[in-house]
């Protein structure tokens, strides 16, 4: 039976808040650099505004220690959210986001760790998990207490490395990894149902030997407690499968493929600034 952390409590109010900015600046910094990947960036704000504000043993301070909780971001191809996030939180100026996609910028179109607080360079997707398998096990067989965390998207799971991971944390027990599915039910070419289901989901992960919660991915109170389990013990690695919305807070976004790719045009940058302005952070769900 999986129990709650004894770590600080964390203000819901306050992650809705850092997810609302996740939005502006990913929606500026994708706007500004003509790139794409804003659906799956908007997917994941709120995600990254739980693990970062009190659930990731990692600051700006510790960013290099050895026991700091490390995350992956295996879809690496929506950075502009952990950029925004990173700089948020203090691991770069603000100002570095101006330079995102430009040439030169440590800032690439896809997660890099010449980035502060990046941990690995990812885009190919069907990485992340393995790599954090591996350092997960080290964790083990170095006698650190540190965990791993990664974040998938649905799509990615269509990767077989995926699943040897899967089967490769579940043989080891690793209890020291949380793998966090970003399901916003759309991948690049289609519906995820159309190109390759996946249901049933959670049921996989669990014959594969993890721990498998389902909860609303834009529920911060759900986020919290789902990131402030204990799972240290179990004897299983961890899957959080987040129900979530492709281009959440901006509606003509939401659940709409074209926004897998396209960067918006000035109107259309106008009415997402004007729809992410007049949502409630303070809100259950943004």
């Amino acid at each position: 039976m999986l129990q709650t952390m004894p770590t600080h409590a964390i203000d819901a109010n306050i992650t809705r808040e850092l997810a609302l900015r996740i939005r502006k600046r990913a929606l500026q910094m994708i706007n500004r650099a003509r790139s794409s990947h804003l659906g799956s960036s908007l997917s994941m704000a709120d995600i990254l505004a739980v693990l970062y504000s009190g659930v990731l043993n990692v600051s700006p301070l510790t960013v290099d220690a050895p026991e700091r909780d490390r995350l992956i971001l295996s879809k690496g191809h929506a950075c502009a959210g952990l950029y925004a996030v990173l700089a948020e939180q203090g691991f770069f100026p603000i100002e570095w986001l101006d330079t995102f996609y430009k040439n030169g910028s440590r800032l690439a179109g896809h997660a890099t760790t010449s980035v502060p607080g990046v941990e690995l360079s990812t885009g190919s997707l069907g990485h992340g998990l393995p790599v954090a398998c591996g350092m997960a096990l080290a964790a083990k067989r170095d006698g650190h207490a540190y965990r791993v965390f990664t974040i998938l998207s649905d799509g990615e799971c269509d990767e077989g490395s995926v699943w040897e991971a899967a089967l490769f944390a579940g043989h080891h027990g690793l209890d020291n990894l949380i793998a966090i599915v970003d399901y916003n039910k759309i991948q690049s070419l289609g519906d995820v149902s159309e190109v390759l289901s996946l249901e049933p989901f959670q049921a996989k992960w669990e014959a594969f030997g993890w721990n498998v919660s389902r909860i609303d991915g834009h529920d911060h109170g759900e986020l919290i407690d789902a990131f402030t389990q204990k799972n240290a013990g179990t004897g299983k690695p961890r899957c959080i499968l987040a129900d979530t919305v492709k281009g959440k807070g901006v509606p003509f976004m939401e659940n709409d493929l074209l926004w897998h790719y396209r960067a918006p045009d000035a109107g259309e940058f106008a009415r997402a600034s004007a729809a992410l302005d007049n949502l409630d952070p303070h809100s259950r769900t943004l």
